[in-house]
């Protein structure tokens, strides 16, 4: 380093022989780990291979057990807990001056960084493997969260997705679907509607009912097990009430269709066997002078 007696500013003068030095130095330290490089390359391909392989054997075990998701889930966080394994192992390889307490150290407290980060990420992966595992609803299923109602297509580490009846795909975060109330429609073998028939007060009331019950027995879709039942439910000012209950398959469709079936034959019979149906009558007073 020199100073200008002119300018009074000191220049740096560059030497290439420090710079190759440098150079050399890094080649020769390259060299030397070599060895320690390639053994860590091996080990790495050797642990994403395991990791790999038992991802695929979760997934193909789960799979015929008709947990197809759960197998995705289990199978891709086995998985990456390998490759982190791994490449820990790898890293001590490369450099052993660094040991496997302090990884692992500071593993964890980046995992605590992580978890602030990440609260809602990792609350909702937790949520989807308890659903996984504990299996109040499968794939498949028809249930109701919060305002939505549909099929369920995919469990999924961060989101339950559903198809509503419509034909719209609703992505509803885990953590939801754990913590708030959620109606299974098909979780058992039938599902149970009912409808409500006014005849008139002068009608006959027990034999309305019997009318009522045979024609709700008699529709396609309407399971004999449990049975079918009529009820004289309530006398209103125009009229009495029978109300008819069915159970039918559990699928919305098929709740539907059926219930559709189940008015039509009903009200048929009775108007078949001389019932009145009493229709609401309004007064609309409409042109007359208003109060001055």
């Amino acid at each position: 380093m020199e100073e200008d007696a002119e300018s009074g500013v000191e220049q740096v003068d560059a030497d290439p022989g420090l710079i190759f030095e440098k150079i050399d130095a890094w080649v020769d330290g390259f060299f030397r780990l070599l060895p320690n490089l390639v053994v860590a390359l091996v080990v790495l391909a050797i642990v994403v291979a395991i990791g790999l392989a038992v991802q695929w054997g979760a997934r193909r075990s789960l799979r015929g057990r008709q947990r197809e998701d759960l197998g995705a889930v289990m199978g891709s966080l086995v998985k990456w807990a390998i490759w982190i394994s791994g490449g820990m192992l790898a890293l001590t390889i490369v450099v052993p001056s660094i040991r496997p307490g302090d990884l692992i150290a500071g593993l964890g407290i980046g995992s605590v960084a992580i978890g602030f980060a990440f609260k809602d990420i990792l609350q909702n992966m937790l949520a989807g493997i308890l659903i996984l595992i504990r299996q109040p609803f499968e794939v498949g299923d028809q249930i109701v969260a919060g305002p939505y109602e549909g099929t369920v297509e995919h469990i999924q580490t961060r989101a339950t997705l559903i198809r509503t009846y419509d034909g719209r795909r609703v992505v509803i975060p885990n953590s939801d679907v754990y913590t708030d109330a959620v109606t299974v429609n098909t979780a058992f073998g039938a599902r149970r509607s009912q409808a409500d028939f006014p005849i008139a007060l002068s009608d006959d009331w027990p034999r309305g009912v019997e009318v009522a019950l045979d024609a709700a027995r008699s529709v396609d879709g309407v399971v004999s097990d449990p049975s079918p039942d009529a009820q004289a439910l309530e006398i209103g000012d125009l009229s009495k009430v029978i109300r008819v209950r069915w159970w039918t398959d559990p699928t919305q469709a098929e709740v539907v269709h059926t219930g559709s079936r189940v008015r039509l034959a009903v009200e048929g019979a009775l108007r078949d066997a001389g019932f009145t149906i009493p229709r609401r009558t309004d007064l609309h007073l409409d042109g007359l002078p208003k109060d001055p």
